[in-house]
């Protein structure tokens, strides 16, 4: 009998370590990387009832999912790379050459960039209406060739809520589907799904990851025809999804009640203050008692999270920067959901709206993190100090 050849050493090291051992079971799923997913056999190569490439999720992306359809009230939940790519990948998934989309005006401004910029390119009529319209309104502002309703509630930077389960009523009698961003409520403080939209997006990059150190985004729906189309929109643009990512959500998912409730009490504590104070005309955030869309929130929502907008008296541009240049715990920076506190002002993003905002005078965003709200209230006493020094020089 010929001896058994023994591999090469270069051999031996590829396939050393490669063999599936048993997991210790932890409290959550091991991330398990891979692109190349080695098939049992020949038959099931291409066998697509399995996972056959790593892109399409392995496990720990099927964990997340499943988490998230538990939180959205979902059958199937679609992960993507960034809260964008989530939006985007849904429309492109519903709409083709001659659909037109409704969107509302108050949409965060990438998704705007998105439609404007790509969407039009490819022969698809993008419509805008104005936040303060009634549900009758939106559905008499888009035309016989309507396919998709866009919403925001609230919308970016001035939160408007819009009655979601009014417009998908009357969408759905015309054959319209729905979409909304519910990143603001991340997934838990309101469910569109349940209140009859068909599609539910959210950046979890915000609230659910929690740390502003991730990019990530998901799309959920009830129906499997819907479900089924953003496979597609998976598969056929290339998106894929980090593992590692993926676990970064997931862990985030498990303490976002405890987070956002603590973001929501310092918030509140906030906005009461600002209310307050000389230099500001209003602050805009839908739980507060005198919010124009304080009663849709009530309804619809379960509770609050850390972002508003505060709007001053009429002042220059020079006055706000000097107010941003002078805090020091709230960092000037874009997104928003993480822990720490955060301010921007509007900047340009108000003018590219078709419908007046009929604000008194500029508007600073504001994220409430988790820091002492007693701290930030000083730091925010700095900055309107400082604005009333630069009002006084200009």
């Amino acid at each position: 009998m010929a001896e058994k050849r023994q591999d090469a050493e270069a051999t031996r090291l590829i396939r050393a370590g490669a063999k599936p051992r048993a997991l210790a079971r932890t409290v959550g799923p091991p991330i398990q990387r891979g692109s190349t997913v080695l098939m049992p056999d020949a038959a099931s190569l291409y066998n697509h009832d399995h996972v056959t490439y790593g892109r399409g999720g392995l496990g720990m992306h099927e964990a997340l999912a499943e988490a998230l359809c538990e939180l959205e009230g979902a059958t199937g939940v679609r992960l993507f790379p960034s809260g964008l790519a989530a939006v985007t990948a849904a429309a492109m998934a519903v709409l083709r050459a001659g659909d037109e989309v409704l969107v509302t005006d108050t949409a965060y401004a990438p998704t705007r960039r998105f439609f404007d910029k790509v969407l039009t390119r490819f022969g698809v009529k993008v419509t805008y209406y104005s936040p303060r319209s009634t549900p009758e309104q939106v559905l008499a502002a888009g035309g016989p060739a309507l396919r998709l309703i866009v919403m925001e509630s609230p919308g970016s930077l001035t939160y408007e809520i819009q009655d979601l389960p009014a417009i998908a009523v009357l969408a759905r009698a015309r054959e319209v589907l729905t979409l909304v961003d519910n990143t603001w409520a991340a997934g838990l403080l309101c469910k569109p799904l349940a209140l009859g939209v068909d599609i539910s997006v959210q950046a979890l990059t915000k609230y659910v990851t929690g740390h502003s150190d991730v990019f990530l985004g998901s799309a959920a729906a009830k129906d499997a025809r819907l479900t089924h189309a953003l496979d597609e929109a998976v598969w056929n643009f290339g998106w894929s999804v980090s593992p590692d990512d993926v676990y970064q959500g997931l862990r985030g998912l498990r303490t976002l009640p405890t987070r956002l409730a603590r973001h929501a009490e310092n918030a509140r504590v906030v906005a009461n203050w600002l209310m307050q104070q000389p230099e500001v005309a209003d602050v805009l955030y839908p739980p507060l008692p005198h919010s124009p869309d304080h009663r849709l929130w009530k309804r619809d929502f379960t509770g609050a999270n850390g972002l508003l907008s505060v709007v001053f008296h009429p002042t220059s541009s020079t006055s706000i920067d000097a107010m941003l240049d002078t805090l020091s715990l709230f960092g000037l920076g874009f997104s928003w959901g993480g822990f720490e506190s955060l301010a921007i002002s509007s900047g340009d993003q108000l003018t590219h709206r078709r419908f007046p905002s009929g604000l008194a005078g500029p508007l600073m965003r504001l994220h409430i993190g988790l820091e002492d709200p007693a701290d930030l209230i000083a730091d925010l006493r700095r900055g309107l100090d400082a604005l009333r020094d630069a009002q006084a020089r200009d």
